[in-house]
């Protein structure tokens, strides 16, 4: 007797096929997992012995054989426990074959019958809508896979509920889907009117938000770094439903898709400077994505950055180029997206008051040069817009605050529509061979750009990323064609001082 059940193996957001085939025979007793399954996969025997034994059904006394194809494929996680639940009990013609085959399955049991939720419902959910199959899953990521389209799904608690509503004694309605922000997780934003002071870095912070650039700040504790990065979410312009998907699918593998719902907020991740490389760059006994690609579309907020480990930060050189991070591995690869902003924020030196002659440490100022020499140039020649941050005065402190982040936002969102109709992308993500076509200089304006170029030392990256700023500075200004005299020169303003 052979029985077969559809499922999925993760290889990053990418999904394959796995044919669940179980056969029952004479011969020695036993109970075997056969085609590359690590060890929660090995363990899912167990957990079918006892769910099955929980529902009143005895496993025969034959030779029972799981065969996972294809077989050369990795096998991890614990979603793999309901699909041979399923195929087991169709073996034993408990439920009916046919209709076993028309679904892609996955969930953990467990010892009761329950039904666990796992991670990666979503892409599982589109990869069944697209090979027109019907889903299983368990009943707290049904409004989870809602969102994959207009597909059969049935979301249940427990073992029983799925034989009940094959047989027909029981129907399992289509779970209803839900947003994150109606389950209350969108967090609290603070508004950019409560940060006092500061104009030219919030000028910075909403160029940074209008061509999806990347920004570091500069400056003595207690500035308004940290507050002025947490208010970017804030002038962000919402997720098109394209990237809601994408984000979606990310935190869903990761197993941070709260209640099941649709991303609808930008996301913003600010790990701790402490954080490993797997943990920033994805990786780990089952490859998961890391803290780039949980800030996909979004926000990566590295606070501290030269207290970082070295090595964590060259490795985000190359996923700042590509919008991509590879995670390879002797026997996979796997690739995660990871198009996401980076803020930085660092203070001059490590005691913080490099140039107030009244603070400053006695190291001064070679403290701040060799506090400045952890971040290496590749890396800073990546970075868009780098700003710095003066403490604040107190009659600053006392004053009222300038412009709410709904104004902001609305050019900020003005721009973007600009940059979507034009090239479909933001500035940032224009390749170098677009650059040409979409930033128009005249005579006079190329001729500005060439001599800083030559007097800062310009790389060819950088001098790249300066016409980027400079698009997206005319763009905010309301001149989607010609870029300016001011746009040029406030746009190389922003890289000057770390090259001098």
């Amino acid at each position: 007797m052979v029985s077969r059940v559809n499922t999925i193996a993760f290889q990053g957001v990418d999904v394959q096929p796995v044919d669940v085939q179980v056969q029952i025979s004479s011969g020695t007793v036993g109970f075997t997992i056969v085609g590359l399954p690590d060890k929660a996969v090995a363990e899912s025997k167990e957990r079918v012995r006892a769910a099955l034994h929980a529902l009143g059904i005895a496993l025969p006394a034959k030779r029972l054989t799981v065969n996972l194809a294809p077989a050369d494929l990795n096998k991890e996680g614990s979603h793999y426990d309901l699909p041979i639940a399923l195929g087991v009990l169709a073996a034993m013609d408990i439920l009916p074959k046919d209709e076993i085959e028309n679904f892609v399955v996955l969930g953990e049991l467990s010892l009761d019958a329950g039904i666990r939720r796992v991670a990666g419902v979503l892409p599982a959910a589109i990869h069944a809508a697209g090979n027109d199959n019907a889903l299983i899953c368990p009943k707290e990521c049904g409004s989870e896979a809602t969102w994959a389209g207009d597909l059969n799904i049935v979301a249940a608690g427990n073992l029983l509920q799925i034989v009940n509503h094959m047989k027909g004694t029981q129907v399992l309605s289509r779970p209803e889907a839900q947003g994150v922000e109606e389950k209350g997780q969108a967090g609290f934003i603070p508004d950019l009117s409560a940060v006092k002071g500061q104009e030219s870095a919030k000028r910075a912070l909403e160029i940074t938000a209008a061509g999806g650039h990347n920004m570091l700040m500069t400056g003595p504790p207690g500035s308004g770094k940290s507050m002025l990065a947490s208010c970017l979410p804030g002038i962000l312009p919402p997720l098109t439903p394209a990237e809601a998907l994408e984000v979606s699918m990310i935190h869903s593998l990761a197993g941070t898709l709260p209640e099941g719902g649709l991303m609808k907020t930008r996301p913003y991740r600010d790990p701790h400077h402490s954080a490993s490389l797997p943990a920033l760059i994805g990786g780990g006994v089952r490859v998961k994505p890391g803290e780039i690609s949980l800030a996909h579309h979004g926000v990566l907020f590295l606070d501290e950055l030269p207290e970082f480990a070295r090595g964590t930060l060259e490795a985000l050189r190359q996923p700042l180029e590509t919008g991509e991070t590879l995670v390879a591995r002797a026997n996979h690869h796997v690739t995660y997206p990871a198009r996401f902003q980076l803020i930085a924020a660092m203070n001059p030196c490590r005691c913080g008051y490099l140039g107030d002659p009244g603070r400053e440490c006695t190291k001064a100022p070679r403290c701040g040069i060799d506090y400045q020499a952890k971040l290496s140039g590749p890396l800073l020649d990546r970075i868009d817009l780098q700003v710095d941050v003066p403490a604040v005065s107190i009659s600053d402190l006392s004053s009222e605050g300038g412009e709410g982040s709904a104004q902001v936002r609305a050019r900020v969102t003005n721009a973007r529509h600009i940059q979507q109709e034009r090239q479909g992308k933001t500035n940032a993500a224009l390749p170098a061979e677009m650059l040409e076509g979409v930033c128009s200089l005249s005579s006079e304006i190329q001729g500005l750009l060439n001599d800083a170029a030559n007097k800062m030392n310009l790389s060819a990256r950088a001098y790249h990323r300066v016409l980027r700023v400079a698009r997206t500075i005319a763009d905010l200004a309301g001149h989607p064609g010609e870029i300016g005299k001011n746009h040029m020169a406030e746009a190389l303003s922003y890289r000057g001082h770390n090259y001098q």
